[in-house]
């Protein structure tokens, strides 16, 4: 296991493990090692015949973890595991898929740390082998350990794939799932606003997975419904070939796409505001919003710098949140 120098949870440097202020986010303010003292079996098999497209979910086992002794356990049969652990996928024709743990935690910890997205508390552990995985704590328990109801926007439209085929959480609009999101949310235009802001930082950081059971209403204790803390936000593009958007009618209807948009094939921030008003996000939000994604941010550059990504892949994450921050800065104005 090599030596580490930065905090493996919120990417600070000067730690060889987690810091206070991981530890109190993550970890409720217990001491916990960063070290997994098991590695799993790589040759088990993931089963990925029953997916149409290839996607990095559909790939990614997901293990359920407890915390006992200030170290990080399976969960044992009989209790609730509070965390959950992904490690690196199986699937082979993956590229650079011993970077999938560090990837999705730094693109949490960048949603968290510069644009101030609400997301699932996360942190990275380490397998006694050296491997990396992604650790992030569950948001469906209440304090006293009760669940919280949560529903994903695939169950809250009706879709399964039983009634809508194998690519039923792929189908729809943005748009679509901010009408979904008006109908259930009482204080809509606020968690509206969190969505737009979410939709945006996945197409700047080219999270070609942003499909419907990655965004979730959460029961509040009052019984109304806000939208879940972000979760499974990555930068596909490294590990798979991806279009601009998971949901097969992108953001808005084709007829409302920019001039740029016709041109380019890619959206600008022209048709970001357009999606904006049509799904009603507040004026003096929906520019302040826009102005923050299209302002190339230091912090990004910071933040991949001190990740746990391999040196090549950090700059094939830095050139992509580029290229794509170019793209957005277009304007057919």
């Amino acid at each position: 296991m090599k030596t580490i120098n930065v905090c493996p949870g919120t990417l600070a440097q000067g730690f060889d493990t987690y810091s206070q202020l991981c530890l109190r986010k993550v970890f409720n303010g217990k001491k916990v090692s960063h070290i997994i003292d098991f590695s799993l079996d790589n040759d088990t098999e993931n089963v990925i015949s029953s997916v149409n497209k290839i996607s990095i979910s559909g790939v990614q086992e997901k293990f359920s973890a407890i915390i006992e002794k200030g170290k990080i356990i399976l969960t044992p049969e009989g209790k609730s595991g509070h965390y959950i652990l992904k490690p690196m996928p199986n699937y082979k024709h993956l590229r650079f898929r011993n970077n999938i743990p560090a990837n999705e935690h730094l693109t949490m910890q960048i949603a968290s740390q510069v644009y101030k997205i609400n997301t699932a508390e996360n942190a990275l552990a380490f397998f006694s082998n050296g491997e990396s995985v992604y650790i992030t704590k569950r948001f469906d328990y209440a304090k006293d350990g009760s669940k919280i109801k949560q529903d994903d926007f695939a169950s809250i439209a009706g879709r399964t794939e039983k009634n809508s085929g194998k690519n039923f959480k792929y189908l729809g609009s943005y748009e679509d799932l901010a009408i979904l999101l008006r109908q259930n949310v009482s204080a809509w235009q606020v968690e509206v606003c969190k969505f737009f802001s979410l939709v945006v930082f996945n197409y700047l950081f080219s999270n070609g997975d942003a499909h419907l059971k990655n965004f979730s209403l959460q029961e509040t204790i009052n019984g109304d419904y806000v939208l879940s803390p972000a979760y499974d936000l990555l930068n596909t593009s490294i590990h798979v070939n991806d279009e601009d958007f998971a949901l097969q009618n992108g953001l808005i209807p084709k007829s409302e796409y920019s001039e740029v948009y016709s041109k380019t094939s890619h959206p600008c921030k022209d048709d970001f505001i357009t999606f904006g008003n049509r799904i009603g996000v507040v004026q003096k939000k929906l520019y302040s919003t826009i102005e923050m994604f299209a302002t190339e941010q230091e912090k990004v550059y910071e933040l991949i710098e001190n990740s746990f990504l391999e040196e090549k892949v950090k700059r094939m994450y830095k050139q992509s949140y580029i290229e794509r921050l170019h793209r957005f800065q277009r304007s057919d104005k």
